[in-house]
């Protein structure tokens, strides 16, 4: 862990303190993937710490506030999807690849962070603006390089000039962001997980170009 950690009353936490509130952080995000999120309590968060609940609360006003620092985590390294479009090619079998890797990297995203997730989800669309705004940490970098990768086929002639670009974009990362979310609700369906990716990426690639992919 790096900088300065302060509990809630202000002081910087020594190292072993640190490493507490790590553990916490730690167990709580172990719980999620179990347990409802409104179902955890601090007593059972501390517990399983192997700590008590006044030491949760040095560290934290409550789970909720608890949940929001895994889910800032999680939305940090949500800004590495923008790689999976800045600055790549969506010409000729270069794009096929594109597609298949944004595809790929959505879908192990969201099997890594589906507990919290879950409840960002959840947050947001109970109106909680910190729970919105960490949604939109996530999506927002990845749909505005998507939106310029678009207005770059168009300057080309690849791509027609009456599409709106930031539309198609954040219409594909809504859809991809929801494909993700529910990809155990594929099964029910009898679609497999080697199925779903190629044919979510011929989606992507077909908005993105307008085309059929070169494989």
């Amino acid at each position: 862990m790096t900088g300065q950690v302060r509990t809630v009353d202000g002081r910087v936490a020594g190292r072993r303190g640190q490493a507490t509130r790590q553990k916490l952080l730690d167990c709580l995000r172990e719980m999620l993937a179990t347990s409802a999120y409104r179902d955890v309590k601090v007593i059972d968060v501390a517990r399983m710490a192997g700590t008590s609940p006044a030491t949760f609360y040095q560290y934290f006003p409550d789970v909720e506030g608890a949940v929001l620092e895994i889910a800032e985590e999680m939305a940090k390294e949500g800004a590495s999807l923008t790689g999976l479009v800045a600055g790549r090619s969506w010409a000729g079998k270069a794009g096929w690849t594109t597609a298949q890797e944004l595809v790929e990297g959505f879908l192990s995203f969201w099997r890594k962070h589906e507990a919290i997730l879950r409840v960002v989800d959840l947050g947001a669309a109970e109106g909680d603006k910190r729970f919105y705004k960490i949604r939109m940490k996530v999506l927002n970098p990845v749909t505005n390089s998507l939106t310029d990768s678009i207005k770059d086929l168009q300057a080309k002639g690849r791509v027609d000039k009456d599409v709106n670009p930031a539309a198609v974009a954040g219409s594909l990362v809504a859809m991809l962001a929801a494909v993700a979310s529910h990809q155990k609700g594929f099964q029910s369906w009898g679609v497999k997980q080697a199925e779903l990716r190629p044919n979510l990426a011929l989606l992507a690639h077909l908005g993105v170009t307008g085309k059929k992919p070169t494989k």
